[in-house]
């Protein structure tokens, strides 16, 4: 019966009702950033290249009730489908904010322009590294800054759509500007000119806004659960009880057995290991855990349980208790 109570407890807690992803509106007409981005491209970009990613990633994720950070955070988990397309919406939505017509870009916040001489010496000196990053990426993808989990910036670039906030990018952090280097981008007007098309970008900068997203990523607790994106043993965990939720699907009982009795011990072993963790693993690095846990009790509350689930689920439950923050 606690097992039961415990499961029930779960579903009622903060479970957000499955949503679709939406095209967000261009906060500036398409002609908007002219001379420097023609109007057909931007129209093209936004209203078909953009629009696609949102309805493909629709088509491929299904209903869920996760927002789309989480779903980059845990992107190991997902298809390509969902990696190319959740990406390309995070990506193009950040990008439209951080443009601005020339006649409303002003200068940079202080508090962000004081972070880039203190790490880059200069404005100039930043938007330098930002168009090598950029120019250097090779075929389709995105340069970026970002905050990086130790809370300084760092200029970087991923392939295709990915982003610094995947779990599966090799460099981790909030994004706070992003330039998109996929010919749709500026092929209409620059051609095989990448470079010139960076150049003019520096024309349409809203500043104003890659200052309010450095504010804001200095107190995100995304900071904290990147920080976690890269230990493997609580990947592995999270990875785990995913497929432990395939295993009660298919009424696999043994196997699902051994699977949570192994899942405790590792959970277990998690909470003690030497330097591992700083302090109390933030309860936004075990969501993904607890959303996996959350949906095989909704599989069990409907099914009579097996000689073998009590077990089972008494594992689970060890496993949750022994990680949550002290």
């Amino acid at each position: 019966m606690k097992v039961l109570i415990f499961f029930a407890a779960l579903l009622s807690a903060g479970i957000s009702i499955a949503q679709t992803f939406t095209l967000p509106a261009l906060p500036y007409s398409y002609q908007a950033l002219e001379p420097f981005i023609d109007a057909q491209t931007m129209e093209i970009h936004h209203s078909k290249h953009h629009a696609a990613y949102v309805k493909n990633l629709n088509a491929a994720i299904g209903n869920t009730n996760k927002g789309l950070e989480e779903i980059l955070l845990s992107m190991s988990q997902y298809s390509d489908a969902v990696r190319n397309n959740a990406g390309g919406h995070y990506n193009h939505s950040l990008f439209w904010q951080v443009l601005a017509p020339a006649s409303g870009t002003q200068g940079i916040p202080e508090s962000l322009l004081a972070a880039i001489q203190k790490q880059y010496g200069s404005l100039d000196s930043l938007k330098k590294q930002l168009n090598q990053a950029a120019a250097t990426r090779f075929g389709s993808g995105w340069a970026w800054l970002v905050v990086t989990p130790e809370k300084s910036l760092k200029v970087c670039s991923s392939p295709n759509q990915d982003n610094p906030l995947m779990d599966i990018s090799k460099d981790k952090g909030i994004p706070v500007l992003g330039i998109d280097v996929w010919e749709h981008a500026y092929y209409l007007k620059y051609q095989n000119k990448r470079a010139d098309y960076l150049a003019a970008l520096w024309s349409v900068m809203n500043w104003n806004e890659v200052g309010r997203r450095y504010e804001e990523a200095l107190k995100s607790p995304l900071l904290q659960q990147l920080a976690f994106a890269g230990w493997q043993e609580l990947k592995q965990l999270e990875r785990d009880t995913k497929d432990l939720q395939q295993l009660c699907k298919d009424n696999k009982w043994e196997l699902a057995k051994a699977k949570a009795q192994q899942i405790a011990i590792n959970g277990k072993a998690l909470t003690v290991v030497p330097n591992a963790l700083t302090s109390s693993i933030p309860p936004a690095a075990l969501k993904p855990i607890q959303s996996n846990c959350e949906q095989l009790g909704k599989a069990s509350l409907k099914k009579t349980f097996s000689s073998a689930a009590p077990e089972l689920c008494n594992s689970l439950l060890q496993t949750i208790t022994a990680l949550q923050p002290k």
